[in-house]
């Protein structure tokens, strides 16, 4: 079996959503394709050149291909949502009050704005 990479446009459409988790703060966008599905995704972190903003960096060039390549956001959440280290603790996010870690926090967030489960259909954050 082949997988396809399918790239986004150069000039696509994206949400950038800032958050906290135990006083590390950052900054989530998310590309998305023409029809508002999510493609790839970026994170910097406030602590540039730290471990934690390096592990960011390698996870998201990981998941933005793994979308790329057709894995499905409810997938992707099955299989990231609940990792737990540091850093982790309150967010501030009310939607998301508790976050095991940023890997945890990203998942949940796509989960609440980008799955197809509880929606039936894509939606936008």
């Amino acid at each position: 079996m082949v997988c396809t990479r399918h790239s986004l446009p150069t000039t696509r459409e994206s949400v950038t959503h800032k958050f906290a988790i135990a006083r590390h703060e950052g900054y989530l966008t998310i590309g998305l394709y023409g029809d508002g599905r999510p493609g790839e995704i970026f994170i910097k972190m406030a602590k540039e050149g730290s471990t934690i903003s390096g592990m960011c960096q390698a996870f998201c060039r990981a998941f933005s291909l793994a979308l790329q390549h057709g894995l499905s956001v409810d997938d992707a959440v099955v299989r990231f949502k609940g990792m737990r280290f540091e850093p982790m603790g309150p967010t501030s996010n009310p939607d998301i009050p508790e976050a095991q870690s940023i890997v945890d926090y990203v998942a949940r967030y796509l989960e609440l704005n980008y799955g197809s489960v509880r929606a039936g259909q894509v939606r936008l954050g």
